[in-house]
């Protein structure tokens, strides 16, 4: 009888958790879904609530890269999931926020966080093709004797594959043009280290030709 009590428990928890009957899959207390409008996308940002949902293919594999440090340079924050959706909201109404996936077009055409901009870590491997992306996109103001100003220069929410993919600290600080290499305040990058292999692993929200 006893093991057939213990049977009957662990069956009804399954049930429970395959059912979905413990709640909605909440982004944060109390926070089911957050509608936004981001760089020319509508969308809203919830995660799956299909009980049994699965990561997409895209980011199953394990076998990839090498892990990235938690902390890229002193002074540069690295954001969670949570702190990234802030960004995201305030990014909305406040023109001084970029959300930038730094992921070759070929991965941000198969998936990627809606109303984020693609701005390829490969720009940075040249001085002249890395000051123009700085001056045109992130808002740097190139002076006449060719210096850079960064007073003005927007704050960049920067993301892309996941925790091995090296392709964002290229673009921060591993290449000769990077950002900071270039002078970019540490203070205006924020680093989400997760990327796309975290934020789907959590069934939010994405948009692209493999979704």
């Amino acid at each position: 009888m006893k093991i057939l009590k213990k049977l009957l428990i662990a069956s009804t928890i399954l049930g429970v958790w395959s059912t979905g009957s413990f709640g909605d899959v909440m982004i944060s207390k109390g926070i089911k879904s957050i509608d936004m409008e981001l760089n020319g996308d509508k969308f809203t940002i919830i995660r799956n609530q299909i009980a049994g949902n699965t990561i997409t293919p895209l980011y199953a594999v394990t076998k990839r890269g090498i892990p990235q440090p938690i902390s890229l340079a002193k002074g540069l924050e690295t954001v969670g999931e949570q702190e990234f959706i802030e960004y995201m909201k305030k990014a909305q109404s406040d023109k001084s926020i970029a959300i930038i996936d730094t992921r070759t077009p070929d991965w941000y055409e198969k998936l990627r966080i809606p109303g984020a901009i693609n701005v390829p870590f490969t720009g940075f491997s040249t001085k002249s093709s890395a000051t123009e992306i700085m001056e045109f996109e992130f808002n740097v103001q190139v002076n006449d004797d060719g210096t850079l100003d960064f007073e003005d220069a927007k704050t960049i929410v920067a993301y892309c594959n996941g925790y091995w993919c090296a392709q964002t600290p290229e673009m921060i600080k591993n290449t000769k043009y990077s950002l900071l290499n270039m002078g970019y305040p540490a203070s205006k990058i924020k680093y989400y280290r997760g990327g796309m292999q975290a934020w789907t692993s959590l069934g939010l929200t994405v948009i692209g030709s493999e979704k």
